[in-house]
Formats: C-alpha cells, structure tokens, sequence
C-alpha cells in the first residue's frame, strides 16, 4: 500500500493550530508535546496504556515517557521530517480520551472524590 504524501506543517502553522482542544500541547524541538499529569504509577500506566491503543489503531506511534507522576507524549511523522495531520488527529484523540469525564446527572457517575481512586489530573 503506498503512503500518500503528507504536508510538513511550519512552525507558525503549528502553533496557530494549538488552541482550542489541543491548548495545552506545545511546539518544542520540532515536535508537539503534552505532559500529563497523574495521581501516581498507576494512573501513569493506565494513560500510558490508553495512548498505546489509540496509537496502535491509528498506526502512528509518539515518543512517550512514563514516571511516577506523568506521562510524557511527543508526536511527530518521522517519515515526513515532521508535524503533519496525523500528529494533530492523533494528539486530538488522545486529548479527548485522557481528558473525557462522565457529564454530571448522567448513568456513568465517575471515580469517587477518595485520593485513592484518583487517576488523572484534569486539565479544568
């Protein structure tokens, strides 16, 4: 399967194009960064595990870095010498899925207020 070429984006492009739903992502040395915050190693490993599947499925793999109290996830095409729409679709998905809550009222009441359940730290 051949792999259609893939516009490079410049670093003004780029950095018009983090706002709204990837805010808290940053241009840092030609690639787009976003440090997640967790709760711990277990928080870390479970986001380290959602990015990996939404990575996998996506056939696109960032560079992550996993400690005690984040994760660390760099994005860019290597193939294209760097930041394409793939790295934005990727990183929107990720955001969407390590950021989503249930809605208040809703049937999914979410992780309890107890520190010992906590997971994320929400971007609010």
């Amino acid at each position: 399967m051949a792999k259609a070429s893939l516009r490079v984006y410049t670093a003004a492009e780029i950095q018009s194009r983090l706002v709204g739903e990837l805010r808290h992502w940053r241009l840092d040395g030609g690639v787009i960064r976003r440090v997640y915050r967790t709760h711990g190693w277990k928080g870390t490993l479970m986001a380290v595990n959602a990015i990996g599947h939404l990575a996998e499925l996506a056939w696109h793999h960032p560079e992550l870095r996993a400690t005690y109290p984040s994760v660390e996830v760099r994005l860019d095409t290597h193939d294209a010498g760097g930041v394409t729409d793939r790295d934005f679709e990727l990183a929107a998905r990720i955001e969407a899925v390590l950021q989503w809550r249930p809605s208040a009222g809703g049937a999914l009441e979410g992780t309890p207020a107890d520190p010992a359940h906590a997971y994320i730290v929400f971007d609010d």
